[in-house]
């Protein structure tokens, strides 16, 4: 009897891995062919993921196009539909929900937001943007790169003509820094081609007259902007309450509701004042000595006059890269020394930021692909822009002073986003989708996570402790930004009052910010909502394990299976 209730039991579970193998088999065969048609139909995210099959081509952003895409979109779903999803196993598991998130989302994107219709800057991913990609890394041999330059060149016009007849009534910030980006545009194309053609002198020659036809066509789509669609330019940059709300779980991958979000930043508003406070008291009576008991218990007058002082020491347009190199090696060298997190072999640039890119934020990390085989990550920090007036450039770098410096060091690169997305370059699955659909939430979340945990392991002292709760306080603002923005009627002034009184930001960042919340919806949220889902991540560990819990452990383990929404790493951490 026992031996036939055994024979039955080894039946079962052979039927049952069959089965499995089955919806495995299914499910690796959908993903395949919808990231085949997903990197078809977005070459240059294909180029950035580093998948040079379609290095020569571009989106298009036509109306049958789109509408040929929302129904592949929804063809997938359908597939989708059809998968006994509990009988997935391994990565597949959590890579179905991954993928079935993006095709919600890309749905949403196509059928509600519908951003080339009024979002001027889409089309720069298809004009400076697909050209830059194909210039900074060195993956194929100049021999091979220069064609698909010249074939992406010409087809920017076509790109141009579509952009012409899909906007509509754009809101005015949007075209206004798509003018600007434009001019950068043009400026890549004359002069910014050159590291890549000097490598073929006689494509070079042969590029030439594309080059000058491409910035024409892109000079005369400048004067479009300013004559045409600026005019126009009277659509509502606030997303609205009910399509934020949407794009915001689409985005954020997170489980956290709008209002919950919302209650947890007015809160870390409050404890991170008190916070950067108490750091800031014996720095006061440190380089403000004498002073007297009421200035003291004064909050935010201690506060301010410590970061004030703290914002003399900082770089300028000539300096800032060169210093932002040197601050690199300190933390690489910091992170080693405490033994905190496996630091990867993958090379890293520090450069200035291209003229095109810049305008949206200070910095960013461009990442090696996860489908390329080989190359660098470049940590990009932006020069303030040449119109800006002297005062105003004065503003900006008392905010990026020395300390901050090191600190925006930590958030994107050391170990911030440089080291996290090369070890997600290294994580392996069955399908591509956690390489290629990768949470931005996760990504921020740990870099803002890492800024907090360097300041906890002592880098830089108490003074760049000072500039890691002030960016606490700038990410706690970014989320109350987002939604009051776009799901409310925040005023500018009330946006100024929010990042210079409140949060400590100098008057340069927070125009900076106004502008670049308005551009963008759901992405300010990430780096609040990402940190505080990664910190209740490792404090969830530390109960879990007590006196056995190591930090370096905990961190490795955490940033070993790519980029995934935090709610998946704490599901695969058994938390």
């Amino acid at each position: 009897m026992r031996v036939v209730i055994a024979a039955g039991l080894v039946l079962s579970l052979a039927m049952l891995n069959a089965a499995a193998t089955t919806q495995d088999d299914a499910f690796q065969k959908i993903a395949h062919d919808y990231v085949e048609q997903y990197l078809r139909a977005n070459p240059e995210d294909a180029t950035e993921l580093g998948d040079h099959r379609f290095d020569g081509r571009l989106t298009d952003y036509s109306p049958e196009a789109r509408a040929k895409d929302l129904s592949t979109q929804k063809e997938f779903r359908d597939k989708l539909n059809t998968i006994d999803a509990p009988q997935l196993t391994g990565a597949n598991n959590i890579d179905f929900r991954i993928l079935k998130e993006n095709i919600d989302y890309e749905i949403f994107r196509a059928e509600e937001l519908k951003e080339p219709e009024w979002n001027p800057l889409v089309y720069m991913q298809s004009s400076a943007n697909s050209l830059y990609l194909l210039v900074a890394r060195n993956f194929a041999p100049a021999e091979k790169r220069v064609p698909n330059l010249r074939q992406r060149m010409e087809k920017i016009p076509g790109v141009i003509a579509q952009a012409k007849a899909n906007l509509q009534h754009p809101p005015r910030v949007h075209t206004e820094t798509a003018i600007e980006q434009t001019q950068g545009a043009i400026s890549l194309v004359r002069d910014g081609l050159a590291a890549l053609l000097d490598q073929a002198p006689q494509m070079k020659n042969e590029l030439a007259p594309l080059q000058e036809k491409t910035a024409a066509a892109l000079a005369d789509y400048k004067k479009w902007l300013q004559n045409d669609l600026l005019p126009r330019s009277d659509g509502n940059f606030r997303l609205g309450a009910e399509k934020f709300r949407k794009k915001l779980r689409f985005a954020l991958a997170s489980d956290m509701p709008m209002e919950e979000i919302m209650k947890r930043a007015q809160t870390d508003l409050q404890q991170t004042q008190t916070a950067i406070y108490e750091t800031a008291l014996p720095l006061y009576k440190k380089y403000l000595p004498n002073a007297d008991a009421a200035t003291l218990a004064d909050k935010h007058k201690v506060t301010a006059a410590v970061l004030d002082k703290l914002a003399e020491q900082h770089p300028d347009d000539a300096t800032v890269v060169g210093y932002a190199q040197k601050v690199l090696a300190e933390a690489t060298d910091f992170v080693k020394q405490h033994n905190l997190v496996t630091v990867p072999t993958v090379p890293l640039d520090v450069i200035a930021m291209p003229e095109f890119k810049r305008g949206v934020a200070i910095a960013y990390c461009d990442s090696l692909g996860p489908l390329d085989k080989n190359g660098k990550t470049f940590f990009a920090v932006a020069p303030t822009p040449k119109d800006w007036s002297k005062e105003r450039k004065e503003s900006f770098f008392r905010e990026y002073n020395n300390y901050m410096i090191r600190d925006l060091t930590v958030h994107e690169a050391m170990p911030g986003h440089y080291l996290q997305l090369a070890h997600a370059n290294e994580f392996h699955a069955p399908t591509l989708v956690r390489a290629i659909f990768r949470s931005g939430t996760f990504i921020e979340g740990w870099a803002v996570y890492c800024e907090q945990m360097m300041a906890e392991q002592g880098y830089g002292g108490p003074e760049v402790k000072m500039q890691q709760l002030k960016m606490r306080l700038r990410a706690i603002a970014n989320a109350i930004l987002d939604q009051s923005i776009h799901a409310g009627n925040m005023t500018q002034q009330q946006a100024m009052d929010l990042m210079t009184k409140e949060a400590f930001q100098q008057e340069g960042e927070a125009v900076a910010k106004w502008k670049r919340a308005r551009l963008t919806s759901a992405q300010l949220s990430t780096y609040f909502v990402g940190a505080t889902e990664h910190l209740d991540l490792r404090a969830a560990d530390q109960n879990k394990l007590g006196k056995d819990f190591d930090l370096k452990k905990y961190n490795d383990r955490v940033i070993s299976y790519g980029s995934p929404a935090v709610k998946y790493v704490r599901e695969l951490m058994g938390l």
